[in-house]
């Protein structure tokens, strides 16, 4: 048995959810799927499954690329719910050719050789034209099997399976009894597994294939054209990482680092400037100035930097050349003011000096006698022009 496994596929089960299958035949499908699965040979590298769903409308329950084991497939489909009214098989076997049936998707390349199988499950007549839409899916490589149960059209079924039709063509009366096709099913896809016996000569991973093998690589490396040997991937080279600044190669795959200055950010592929000035990492006395990748130090104000650049002294700030006051400086706890000569005052700016100018000051007691003499002065004034006047008279 461990030489019969069955050959690797990407399968596609479409089933049929319109409203003629009712909630307990549903269920019933979903259980033959899941004994299905569990003859299968699932994985990456093996068997792929997708599921998909129609009526009038069609849903991709999980494309090839979802899930690689049992248990999640199986879990899938549990969570299957029906879409009820229309039986558009034609529309559905369209769909699986454009939208599960591409690498995208996770169906493989032509050169693996891998059979791309559909089983149909169906419980009525197509009420859209299936007939060229089977016919192109098979001329592009797709095999058809075709599972009618109760009511199913026998002609449509033999319309859009596969050659020859005693193959791919299978009915049971009920849902009740589908689970007795999977021994069939197994039957129909086991293939002598050659890589079990042992008897290929792959470096890496034997990929068995209809009774004969293909070679594979690991994750990382690439078949030689010798279709048996493998080379690693320079997982480094352009367009294949997605580092920000450094790729560095490891084991098959590659880590990401950063240029000197910078630091790797949580998504463990951007790069972010590092900041130079966060204690810890400057060595400047008082102030530390960051400058891109770099940094330079500075002083507080009343200090200058020595030249070590990295610590500071106390600047004579009355120093001449370091102030702007225009006669005198003042030292003030680091700081200065200005001051003038005397006879000088210092203008409103605080910075320059203008000659003061002297008044004197006069008394209220000096004011009347000022005021007593000008008196007196005017009445002898008036009184020797009186007495010129008298004797000119006479």
């Amino acid at each position: 048995d461990a030489a019969c496994k069955n050959r690797p596929l990407d399968l596609v089960f479409i089933i049929d959810s319109s409203r003629s299958v009712r909630p307990e035949e549903f269920e019933k499908v979903k259980i033959f799927l899941s004994k299905m699965i569990d003859t299968l040979d699932v994985g990456e590298r093996t068997t792929r499954v997708a599921v998909m769903n129609y009526a009038s409308t069609v849903k991709v329950e999980f494309p090839l690329r979802t899930h690689f084991d049992k248990a999640s497939m199986k879990e899938a489909i549990s969570h299957i719910e029906p879409l009820s009214a229309g039986t558009m098989t034609g529309l559905a076997i369209q769909t699986a050719m454009d939208k599960v049936f591409t690498e995208e998707m996770g169906t493989r390349p032509a050169t693996f050789n891998i059979p791309k199988v559909v089983i149909v499950v169906t419980d009525g007549r197509p009420q859209d034209q299936v007939q060229d839409v089977a016919a192109s899916a098979r001329r592009a490589g797709i095999e058809i099997y075709a599972v009618g149960v109760d009511r199913a059209d026998m002609q449509s079924l033999r319309i859009m399976a596969s050659e020859p039709l005693d193959e791919h063509v299978f009915y049971v009366e009920t849902y009740g009894v589908i689970e007795k096709l999977t021994s069939k099913f197994r039957e129909t896809f086991c293939a002598v597994n050659v890589c079990a016996l042992g008897t290929h000569d792959c470096e890496q991973v034997c990929v068995s294939n209809d009774g004969s093998y293909l070679c594979d690589c690991y994750e990382g490396y690439t078949l030689n054209p010798d279709k048996r040997t493998c080379s690693a991937v320079d997982m480094c080279a352009p367009g294949r990482h997605e580092c920000d600044q450094i790729c560095v190669n490891s084991n098959g795959s590659y880590v990401c680092e950063c240029s000197e200055g910078y630091t790797l950010n949580p998504d463990r592929k951007t790069c972010s400037a590092v900041n130079m000035c966060v204690p810890g990492r400057h060595d400047c006395e008082q102030i530390c100035v960051r400058d891109d990748l770099f940094y330079t130090c500075d002083c507080y104000q009343g200090y200058t930097l020595n030249p070590d650049k990295k610590t500071c002294s106390r600047t004579d700030i009355c120093a001449p050349g370091t102030h702007d006051c225009e006669q005198v400086c003042v030292r003030d706890s680091g700081l200065y003011a200005c001051d003038c000569y005397e006879g000088f005052t210092l203008n409103p700016d605080e910075k320059t000096c203008s000659r003061a100018i002297t008044s004197s000051l006069v008394t209220a007691e000096e004011s009347c006698k000022c005021e007593v003499i000008a008196a007196l002065q005017d009445s002898v004034t008036s009184r020797l022009e009186a007495l010129s006047a008298k004797y000119i008279l006479f």
